[in-house]
């Protein structure tokens, strides 16, 4: 991971979990998938998600037999976790440099993977507004070089993105930055 949680958490585990829930905030994960995705035995994963609940960093909520683990968004040190897990990511750079630089962004989508809270090493990032293509290129092989993940991107006009946002409804996705028109910054949490 990176070196920002590795000296003030010991544990690697920890981290990946810390990592995973709190990307994605609104995902809810259960002990054997966050074994399997981590490829953690599941009596670690269990061992760190006791802690995390203990420390009330996490809530549970149980559907049948399984047990769901999500960030606890009322934890006085919910936001600073959080913008830390986004600064490991590098996600926090990727969007500030690219609706810097592009011109009319209109929104921007985190997809797939990534969405889920699930950091594969490929972000594929959907933005909407009217976007000079090269520049995006040029921006995205560069900040490839700086967060060491590869991006993927699609650019939309507002009417490309109408006409087929009935593809993207079965896709994880999560708004990530919206222009607000009034000159604000447009970060969304």
């Amino acid at each position: 991971m990176s070196d920002l949680f590795t000296g003030l958490i010991t544990s690697k585990t920890r981290i990946r979990l810390i990592v995973r829930l709190f990307f994605n905030t609104q995902t809810r994960s259960y002990l054997r998938e966050l074994a399997r995705e981590l490829n953690i035995s599941s009596n670690a994963v269990r061992e760190e998600l006791n802690q995390l609940r203990a420390a009330r960093l996490l809530n549970t909520s149980k559907s049948g037999r399984n047990v769901y683990y999500r960030a606890n968004p009322d934890h006085p040190l919910f936001p600073e976790l959080k913008s830390m897990v986004n600064k490991t990511i590098g996600m926090d750079r990727v969007i500030d440099g690219i609706v810097a630089r592009l011109g009319d962004v209109e929104a921007a989508y985190l997809m797939d993977d990534y969405a889920e809270g699930k950091d594969t090493g490929i972000i594929d990032l959907l933005l909407i507004g009217n976007i000079n293509r090269v520049h995006l290129d040029d921006l995205s092989r560069k900040t490839e070089r700086y967060i060491n993940r590869k991006i993927r991107t699609m650019a939309m006009t507002r009417q490309e993105f109408k006409s087929f946002e009935g593809n993207f409804k079965h896709r994880p996705s999560l708004l990530i930055w919206k222009s607000e028109k009034k000159g604000s910054s447009g970060k969304s949490e």
